[in-house]
């Protein structure tokens, strides 16, 4: 039984190493991966209104979802009566000081010192309000547009995490996006490899079933060495040093790859 299993286990290590050898030489493997957006509200509410679905390509400034804001709109609304009233106080506080300022540097001097310094004193304790009240009224303003969120790229959609009517907790992403731009190939190179290597550098990816290969420049090279990448996109089956590259994908050729797919890279 021992002779047999070892016998069987030879047969499948000299199929797999013969399967490798078909590989290009001078290509290296690798896989598409994306850089995901996840767009989310700092305040939590009821899904209002989710404009979006997955696979939507969507531009920059367009509505994603909207939280309920009740209770923002009328914290919002009665800010800015605070503000009004406020305006009104300091109005009518800097025309009366005004006011006695002009009597108090007349010849009669009809007003008396301590008048004139209660009357500044009211002035500045109404600017104060007014300033205090803008604050209050600009945080309800960055509350109650906080409802709504708005995509921060043109991008796809890959996915909507939330349904409408369900509440979204604070900080919980609602959309996830995936501009274009965020699109990059990360393949793996022999030690021996890596002097070869320089950012800026372009490369070659050709993908299974793709009509061309795409063109994308080397943005990072990784600071540390490691062992096999990924089993599935492994093309040995002994373990090697390898180095962990990155090229970002131009986004006009964005439309042709996706997230996870297997590439080969050969460098230009």
């Amino acid at each position: 039984m021992k002779i047999f299993l070892n016998t069987v286990w030879f047969v499948l290590a000299a199929a797999l190493l013969g399967g490798c050898g078909k590989n290009s030489p001078d290509a290296f493997q690798g896989y598409i991966e994306g850089e995901y957006v996840y767009v989310a509200a700092p305040l939590g509410g009821a899904l209002t209104n989710l404009a979006v679905v997955r696979g939507d390509q969507v531009k920059k400034g367009q509505l994603l979802f909207e939280l309920e804001r009740q209770s923002e709109a009328a914290a919002l609304d009665q800010a800015e009566k605070n503000l009004a009233q406020a305006n009104a106080s300091l109005t009518l506080s800097s025309s009366t000081y005004q006011r006695r300022q002009e009597l108090r540097n007349s010849p009669s001097a009809v007003i008396s010192a301590e008048e004139l310094d209660q009357a500044r004193s009211q002035r500045d304790a109404d600017a104060a309000q007014v300033a205090a009240q803008q604050a209050a009224l600009d945080k309800a303003k960055w509350s109650f547009d906080q409802k709504q969120q708005f995509a921060p790229a043109d991008a796809q959609v890959h996915d909507t995490l939330y349904r409408q009517g369900e509440w979204v907790a604070a900080g919980n992403p609602v959309v996830v996006l995936l501009p274009p731009e965020n699109l990059k190939v990360r393949f793996f190179v022999p030690q021996e490899t890596l002097p070869q290597i320089k950012v800026g550098q372009t490369v070659s990816i050709a993908c299974d079933g793709a009509a061309r290969a795409i063109k994308a420049t080397i943005n990072y090279i990784s600071t540390q060495v490691e062992y096999t990448p990924p089993v599935i996109y492994s093309r040995e089956t002994r373990a090697n040093l390898v180095f962990m590259i990155e090229a970002k994908i131009p986004p006009a050729d964005a439309a042709d790859v996706r997230p996870g797919q297997p590439a080969d890279v050969r460098l230009n």
